[in-house]
């Protein structure tokens, strides 16, 4: 049997007027995945429990199987796994972006999508002008960086799963007053934030940015922090040994600690310029070698944060002709398979930021009955009976060689 998961990262939405009520899917051609719809089922999940932030990587983890009260320690960690960093017993890794704030407003929680080599060139400074410190920034791709923190026995962290941060993405046009952190650590993590705000103004990425144009980077705003994780391997869980398609660490990161091979595509950028043909052409490869495929697809999360509604709908229809359709046919070719295509959690154009709810899910393939559905999306699946509140029972439900409709 082969599997195949496609996550369209921020896919579900709300009604938008300026689509006559619909949603960006609904307003999308998307024939392939209307297919998967008309050959199986359509139903919904709710990947990320109320008491945690509404984001990608409570969300992704529970698509995986694993439930997120358990496991969940932080993003930061993640993504720490997926660069290879070991932390050790007294160390935190702490999300570090690159950002831009005017007036105490978010702006832009990118900074205007600075580059890598921009990022690296402030991160460097900023771990020279600090000095002698237990701690060391790690820069990533673009905007998504990494700090950090080394403890030890005589010298324990600062943290404690009681400090709270928030998302910079959550804070689009928004004041940034009363989010900076919060409990254990916070002073320490707040006085490093504020440095930077000191630093930055006349850094010569800054002067070349403004020279053309672009906008600067203002702050490094720290988030998501958290000691790593232990999760358990994929393949001992449930008998499947899985690779991973994505341009994103968080991503990435999560491939590393359940034990998933990743694949890095070249042209995959996690964002709306991404080789969405490319990543179908490496994962139909990639299926030859693999019990289970994941393509993660971050451009619909992104258009959403940018309140770019037509570019959401144009990133749906790229990811349904040159992923979705083309894998499915391939896998028709090679036995017995399932394919589940599904966001991991909402993104509303509206709000441009990460939301907590149900997201639609569309499954075909062996074992899985015709529910009798012509359309993937967020009103079909509402009016399904297939729903999972818990959304990492979804997994298990995908990989069980018992019939589906038994859910129906």
């Amino acid at each position: 049997m082969k599997y195949v998961l496609i996550i369209p990262d921020g896919c579900a939405d709300l009604p938008v007027d300026a689509l006559g009520g619909k949603t960006p899917l609904q307003a999308a051609h998307v024939p392939a995945m209307d297919a998967i719809a008309r050959e199986g089922m359509v139903g919904r999940s709710d990947n990320t429990p109320a008491h945690f932030p509404a984001g990608s990587e409570v969300a992704n983890m529970a698509l995986f199987g694993y439930d997120p009260n358990r496991y969940f320690t932080g993003r930061a960690p993640i993504e720490a796994a997926a660069r290879g960093l070991q932390l050790g017993p007294y160390d935190w890794a702490i999300r570090c972006n690159t950002v831009t704030i005017e007036n105490q407003i978010m702006v832009d929680f990118t900074a205007g999508h600075v580059s890598t080599q921009e990022s690296q060139r402030i991160l460097e400074s900023m771990q020279s002008a600090m000095g002698p410190q237990p701690w060391e920034f790690v820069p990533g791709v673009s905007y998504r960086n990494l700090l950090i923190y080394r403890g030890s026995a005589g010298n324990a962290s600062p943290f404690s799963s009681d400090t709270k941060t928030r998302a910079p993405h959550d804070l689009t046009d928004l004041s940034v007053v009363d989010d900076y952190p919060r409990g254990p650590g916070c002073d320490w993590l707040s006085d490093l934030m504020q440095r930077s705000a000191e630093l930055l103004p006349d850094h010569p990425v800054n002067v070349d940015r403004r020279a053309r144009g672009l906008r600067p980077v203002t702050h490094l705003w720290l988030w998501g922090l958290g000691k790593t994780p232990t999760l358990e391997s994929f393949a001992q869980r449930f008998g499947v040994r899985g690779a991973m398609i994505t341009a994103v660490d968080l991503l990435r990161g999560l491939a590393a600690l359940v034990g998933w091979d990743r694949i890095e595509v070249p042209g995959a950028t996690g964002y709306l310029d991404t080789d969405y043909a490319a990543k179908g052409r490496w994962a139909i490869e990639a299926l030859n070698r693999y019990d289970m495929v994941c393509v993660h697809i971050e451009a619909p999360d992104e258009a959403s944060h940018e309140g770019r509604v037509e570019e959401k709908i144009k990133a749906l229809e790229s990811i349904d002709q040159h992923i979705v359709g083309p894998i499915h046919e391939a896998l028709k070719k090679l036995g017995e398979y399932r394919i589940l295509v599904t966001p991991d959690h909402p993104t509303p154009v509206s709000t441009k930021k990460h939301a907590h709810g149900w997201v639609p899910f569309a499954i075909c393939g062996q074992g899985i009955a015709m529910q009798g559905c012509s359309a993937y999306d967020e009103v079909t699946a509402a009016q399904s009976n297939l729903q999972f509140a818990k959304g990492w029972e979804l997994m298990p439900r995908f990989l069980s060689r018992s019939p589906f409709d038994t859910m129906n």
